[in-house]
C-alpha cells in the first residue's frame, strides 16, 4: 500500500544526517540569518510583541 512505503520512506530519512534532507540549505540558511537578528536584538532569547518586555 501506497501509506506504508511512505511511511518506512520517512523512517529511513529519519535516520540520516541533516545534509540529506531536502530543505537542508533552506534551514541552514534561516538559521544564520536568525542567528544574525539574535545578536542584533542584544542576544535576547525571549523578544516581547509590540511595546510590552515579555508574555
Amino acid at each position: 500500500m501506497k501509506i506504508s512505503q511512505e511511511v518506512r520512506e520517512f523512517a529511513r530519512l529519519q535516520n540520516q544526517d541533516s545534509t540529506t534532507f531536502v530543505a537542508a540549505e533552506e534551514a541552514e540558511a534561516g538559521m544564520a540569518e536568525m542567528s544574525k537578528v539574535y545578536d542584533a536584538t542584544g542576544r535576547e532569547l525571549y523578544m516581547g510583541a509590540g511595546d510590552r518586555e515579555h508574555d
